[in-house]
């Protein structure tokens, strides 16, 4: 069957900063403007969730599970008020605000996303994901046209100083030692990146690091080694094991990373370190299979055309996320200078559930390939990744004194 259309995922976020994405924003712009006053995280209205809160994250994440064989039914999730640790979450580019900086105010597009990449975490962890001003979608499309120079001075680092102060008013304010998984994606990775970095590793705040998941970035480590830019965080190998990071770019096994990608390598020019890749659907290495939660194509504008069936002749799916089990399975694969999460695709034109899924950066009909799956690295082992942290928080109280 064709590839099922992927019309509601985020759709404004055909493109993300990540290392190199930042690095295109316009010069002049971070050079000459004056860095806006620090945030008052102590406003709830500078999150976009908070745990007990009817906001983003209270949504509706109801999913379809579809066997090989067609069968359909229905799964329903529910946030856990009495969840034992915390989740902390940095959205990736979506801001559509006009500027290099993006507002305060939440929008459709960062409530699309928290849908997306967080929600679901909420049947493991009380969320706290901040909003902060985000080098914009807007922004970055401009400057990869025009092939701006390096953005500097102030402005770039206001996303950054933002993130750090809301994470500075959790800790303080509402941790109490409990344990926090960190999880990000794309630009967010980068943010929770530089924290982990200068505020966590080797800090009195690591011993509260239940994981960090870092998704759609290039984590420097060095070969054969689970540290690098993180001196004393490792990379994960077991489902116990907490303090650890799970870092990841994924990319069809179709459509390896080309010469030009964006992923799978450090961004340095040289550098002497390799792109961590963990595969969340086994940590131990070698092949798992994912367990993803994707976005159905229900819920799309009035006038769109209606998305392709996932099963052939058979009913519309109403609700807002698909569960394909067995169709999809992946490895971290190092090859051609590239470390990255191989996604496979087990398709079986015999049986009526589609064959293929969507999720590539497609721009005026063509597949950037250098983005690889990035815009459903969450999507893809968002499943796994709830697991994990259930897993992990269970084994980080363990450890506890009592």
């Amino acid at each position: 069957m064709s590839r099922i259309g992927w019309t509601t995922l985020v759709a404004s976020a055909a493109l993300a900063v990540t290392g190199a994405g930042a690095a295109a924003l316009a010069q002049t712009q971070a050079q000459t403007a004056e860095a806006p006053a620090p945030n008052d995280y102590s406003d709830k209205a500078n999150w976009l969730c908070w745990p007990g809160r009817d906001d983003a994250c209270a949504i509706d994440t109801t999913t379809t599970v579809i066997q090989a064989d067609g069968t359909m039914s229905q799964e329903t999730w529910a946030a856990d008020p009495n969840a034992p640790v915390d989740c902390f979450y940095v959205y990736p580019t979506v801001s559509l605000d006009k500027g290099l900086l993006s507002d305060m105010t939440p929008n459709a597009e960062e409530r699309r996303v928290v849908e997306q990449q967080l929600a679901r975490f909420g049947a493991k962890c009380r969320v706290y994901a901040p909003m902060y001003r985000q080098f914009t979608l807007t922004a970055l499309r401009e400057a990869i046209a025009v092939g701006a120079a390096p953005g500097a001075g102030r402005v770039a680092t206001t996303p950054y100083d933002d993130v750090r102060d809301a994470w500075t008013y959790y800790l303080e304010h509402e941790n109490h030692g409990r344990g926090v998984v960190l999880i990000g994606h794309s630009q967010g990775s980068g943010m929770l990146t530089q924290l982990i970095a200068r505020e966590i590793d080797g800090k009195p705040a690591q011993k509260l690091l239940v994981s960090a998941i870092l998704m759609g970035t290039n984590l420097p480590v060095e070969p054969g080694k689970d540290t690098g830019l993180f001196k004393s965080i490792p990379l994960c190998h077991a489902p116990s094991q907490t303090g650890c990071v799970v870092a990841y770019a994924s990319f069809r096994d179709t459509a390896p990373p080309p010469a030009n990608s964006r992923f799978g390598r450090p961004r340095e020019p040289n550098s002497p370190m390799v792109a961590a890749c963990v595969n969340p659907a086994n940590l131990a290495g070698g092949p798992g299979e994912l367990h993803a939660y994707l976005s159905s194509g229900a819920m799309i504008a009035a006038d769109a055309a209606a998305p392709p069936a996932w099963v052939k002749d058979g009913p519309k799916v109403e609700t807002p996320f698909v569960s394909v089990p067995g169709l999809l399975s992946a490895q971290c694969v190092t090859k051609d200078g590239f470390t990255y999460l191989s996604v496979h695709v087990n398709a079986d034109p015999s049986d009526p559930r589609a064959d293929d899924i969507a999720g590539d950066v497609v721009v005026n009909g063509t597949v950037l390939k250098d983005w690889g799956l990035h815009l459903i690295d969450a999507n893809l082992a968002m499943g796994n990744l709830v697991d994990l942290v259930g897993t992990q928080s269970q084994a980080w109280l363990a450890e506890q004194p009592r």
